[in-house]
């Protein structure tokens, strides 16, 4: 018998696990392992002596769990999640039927941003004309927020209410100098913001139950929710002694 069917029959202990591990990994120890087996990341079998078992499915979920935090430096808690997804996934095929999941609901810090704040309003349609109006701008400072990115109309061309704070906020800030080319450093930061959010959430969206779309947005709401909270404070802090320097 081949040591691979070997280890899909009888299982892995777990200095065979880091030893198939550590090529990849090389800081990986039988201590996080232990560590991550207690934070239910994984759940290895037990011998009647009490001896860990590792499948090779385990240690391809360990290798799924250290990629996440190496490449993509995400928390535990979130890794959870996704790997929660995959198994509601795994679980749902071929089944006719499948109950939506409530959509899951992440803490945030009372009195904060809250993330009903980030629902969308696919309704609201705002014309060109009516968006600098209730802005206050005029056609050339809308032209240079749509050629700088910062404001981008719906596929009719019509705007929503965020557009109308953008437009609104950014002709205030004109007011103190700051042009419009000054705030493109702000929507590339945004950008890379929401690119964080998508590598979180796009796996559990994936998830092939019927729960799994409502359960990303909701993750997507609260995460954008933390993230200008997050913002505000960093702001606040590094503004504080912006006078004194």
């Amino acid at each position: 018998m081949t040591a691979v069917r070997q280890d899909a029959a009888t299982g892995m202990s777990i200095g065979t696990v880091l030893d198939r591990l550590r090529p990849d990994f090389p800081d990986v120890t039988i201590s996080k392992i232990r560590f991550l087996e207690a934070e239910g990341l994984i759940s290895p079998e037990r011998t009647p002596s009490g001896y860990r078992r590792f499948s090779i499915a385990d240690c391809e979920r360990l290798r799924f769990v250290l990629t996440a935090q190496r490449d993509q430096y995400l928390p535990l808690k979130v890794i959870k999640e996704q790997l929660e997804a995959i198994d509601q996934s795994a679980a749902t095929v071929g089944a006719v039927d499948s109950a939506p999941r409530r959509p899951r609901t992440l803490a945030i810090a009372p009195g904060e941003v809250s993330p009903e704040e980030f629902r969308s309003d696919r309704e609201v349609r705002i014309s060109r004309d009516d968006l600098m109006d209730r802005a206050g701008i005029d056609a050339k400072f809308l032209s240079e927020l749509l050629r700088s990115g910062l404001i981008v109309p719906g596929a009719a061309g019509f705007f929503d209410e965020d557009a109308v704070t953008l437009a609104r906020t950014a002709n205030s800030m004109s007011e103190f100098g700051l042009e419009v080319r000054h705030l493109r450093a702000f929507k590339l930061a945004a950008d890379r913001e929401a690119g964080l959010v998508a590598q979180i959430a796009g796996p559990v969206a994936k998830g092939r139950d019927a729960g799994a779309r409502d359960r990303a947005e909701e993750m997507v709401r609260e995460l954008a929710a933390l993230s200008l909270t997050l913002h505000t404070c960093l702001v606040k802090a590094a503004v504080r002694g912006a006078l004194d320097r």
